[in-house]
């Protein structure tokens, strides 16, 4: 990708070719950095979210086997700002990433970035126009809520993977999509546990294979 740093280092026209070599090497180093150091961020803020959050909504939701019961009116905020505080530091560390390079990659980050908070809200806004326009059940809102953001989620892993060739996001995007297209035929509030149990662990388990990888760069 068309991607230069910022800055100039000077005497570059007096270094020897394998100085320029090493050079080159190190600054596409640095750029593969950049862009590596982001998606662990991804992987635990979401991987909490999903996890924590599901397993309330599963313990508070009517007709759960879950043998701690959580108020339903203290669960739904609580997963509300989980999911929240998942996609604020998604959009801020994708925007961040991009510091001091320009061109396609700057774009691509900003975008990826910012389009996790605006997809979310959409399917926020969805949500309530099923519930307050449609009168849907508060069965079908549950399977809604929690598949369509599974399939947010794994979109984005799915364009992650594509962007930055990362298997790891390609296997987490796949098991993502897979979870949100079957954890309805659950019903509610078995879906969430499903979720919880599915994506959760898969998602924290790849940020710690991401960090492993960032160390070796």
């Amino acid at each position: 990708m068309n991607d230069e740093r910022d800055d100039t280092l000077p005497g570059d026209a007096d270094l020897r070719p394998e100085d320029m070599l090493a050079l080159i090497e190190g600054e596409t180093r640095g750029v593969k950095r950049a862009f590596t150091a982001q998606v662990p961020v991804y992987y635990f803020v979401w991987g909490g979210a999903w996890l924590v959050g599901y397993l309330l909504l599963w313990s508070a939701w009517e007709g759960t086997t879950s043998p701690v019961r959580t108020p339903l009116w203290i669960a739904a905020p609580v997963f509300g700002a989980l999911i929240l505080g998942a996609a604020v530091p998604s959009a801020i560390v994708g925007v961040r990433s991009n510091r001091g390079i320009r061109g396609v990659s700057d774009f691509v980050g900003t975008v990826y970035g910012l389009s996790w908070p605006i997809l979310g809200t959409a399917i926020a806004c969805v949500g309530i126009a099923m519930q307050r326009v449609a009168e849907a059940s508060s069965g079908a809102i549950a399977i809604y809520y929690t598949s369509a953001y599974a399939l947010l989620a794994g979109a984005m892993y799915l364009a992650g993977a594509m962007i930055w060739r990362s298997i790891d996001q390609l296997v987490i995007a796949i098991v993502m999509i897979v979870a949100a297209a079957g954890t309805g035929f659950f019903g509610a509030p078995g879906n969430m546990l499903a979720m919880a149990l599915t994506v959760g662990p898969t998602l924290i388990v790849g940020g710690i294979i991401s960090m492993a990888r960032l160390r070796s760069l």
